[in-house]
């Protein structure tokens, strides 16, 4: 089994990786080792998921998928991938609110990290949570529901307070998808309309190959078949052209990979991701990325900001991407307490060039409170600070009470939790 990231560029230290084939092979497992982690589908670019001890791989746990068509709900295993779960939600006439850009990653990865979609209305992956089955520090076994005052701390938990085995999900009744593509729309234009762009449909998605130019050279717009939004037109005062062929993030890249564009309606689960579920991913996990929050009033400014900075992003970016997600009360979401913009940007696989550019990047950002995404390179590595978070003092209490010996801890979270 890999002992390595999806992209190559953190290896792990674990001594040992475990495979556990039910919940009491699991509990021993994490009682007889002084140090364990779970170990996702590896798509996090930091040493979140790093241990020196042992990683638990939970692909072969016993942990069934329950789906309740009448209270729209499904217990799901942590272990599963999106794309695993979108189908057999679907199966039942049923949705998930939205969908990451991969749905290659697993649930657990995921909301640990506050992995996110997109969408003016739309929260974080997480903020569809309702319940948590949580294996804690003494093997104790917990089912966490959103009731619990301890819940909002835990749905984005860094791996820091148990193995989560199962994760039940809200979802809604299924539903259809177009996805259309606008080229080449002016910056100033984009800039001066932002919320009427962004908010143009279900998902909307600016991708920028290069910041020094006078366009976006993206507009990716998902909307909900059958809604009064589903027209997928730019707003007035902003002129782009639509495409009229399957295109890539990375334009130059690869089409074969994308979900179906050019208006063409398809249910939610082939048209929400931007990649399909049946393709390898972006990509194929030869880049780096780094994404940082801002509150959504500010996006312009730093977007400008972002912009001077051309000259020094370019020789190492392969494309940003711009979306909007909607706040939360998940204490250490990106999106808490914040309409919030999300600016992502996948790397040359590069890693010293990267390292090298992104003090400069977060120095530019400061004056905007910019959160990095805990699964992504930030100046430190990955992560930040839990003080930069209204609740992260709520959260490091939480942390010492559940896991008082730092079974789970590893250098990520002695950097964040600054212990």
């Amino acid at each position: 089994m890999s002992q390595q990231n999806w992209s190559g560029n953190i290896r792990f230290r674990a001594r040992a990786i475990e495979s556990p084939a039910d919940l009491d092979q699991l509990r021993r497992i994490v009682t007889d080792n002084e140090r364990v982690r779970a170990l996702g589908s590896r798509h996090s670019f930091n040493d979140i998921a790093d241990t020196d001890g042992v990683l638990i791989d939970l692909t072969r746990l016993n942990a069934p998928f329950e789906i309740d068509v009448k209270s729209r709900s499904a217990w799901v295993p942590a272990a599963a991938r999106y794309a695993e779960i979108a189908s057999a939600v679907e199966d039942h006439g049923l949705a998930l609110r939205n969908m990451g850009s991969l749905p290659h990653i697993s649930i657990g990865g995921a909301i640990a990290t506050g992995t996110h979609g997109s969408g003016d209305g739309n929260r974080i992956l997480g903020a569809s949570v309702t319940g948590l089955e949580i294996v804690r520090a003494d093997g104790r076994f917990e089912v966490l529901e959103s009731e619990d005052p301890r819940f909002a701390g835990s749905v984005v938990g860094l791996g820091a307070l148990g193995i989560t085995t199962r994760v039940r999900l809200d979802l809604v009744p299924s539903f259809d998808v177009r996805q259309d593509i606008f080229l080449n729309a002016p910056w100033d234009e984009v800039l001066a309309g932002f919320d009427a762009v962004m908010g143009s449909g279900y998902r909307v998605s600016l991708f920028i190959a290069d910041w020094g130019t006078d366009v976006v050279d993206q507009v990716w717009i998902k909307s909900v078949v059958g809604t009064t939004n589903a027209e997928a037109v730019l707003p007035a005062g902003v002129t782009a052209e639509r495409a009229t062929r399957q295109i890539g993030p990375i334009a130059s890249g690869p089409t074969d990979s994308v979900t179906p564009q050019l208006g063409e309606p398809g249910r939610w689960l082939d048209r929400l991701p931007h990649f399909r579920r049946d393709a390898p991913p972006s990509n194929a996990g030869d880049e780096l990325q780094s994404e940082f929050f801002v509150a959504r009033e500010d996006a312009p400014a730093a977007l400008a900001v972002l912009r001077t900075l051309a000259a020094s992003i370019s020789p190492v970016l392969l494309v940003s991407e711009v979306r909007s997600i909607a706040a939360d009360d998940l204490w250490l979401s990106g999106a808490y307490g914040r309409d919030t913009i999300a600016l992502h940007f996948t790397w040359r696989n590069d890693p010293d060039g990267v390292a090298a550019l992104l003090p400069t990047i977060e120095t530019a950002l400061a004056p905007f409170d910019a959160r990095p995404h805990w699964g992504k390179l930030s100046a430190t590595g990955g992560g930040a600070s839990v003080d930069r978070y209204p609740r992260g003092g709520d959260f490091r209490a939480l942390v010492a009470a559940e896991d008082p010996a730092g079974r789970f801890t590893n250098e990520y979270l002695r950097r964040v939790l600054g212990s």
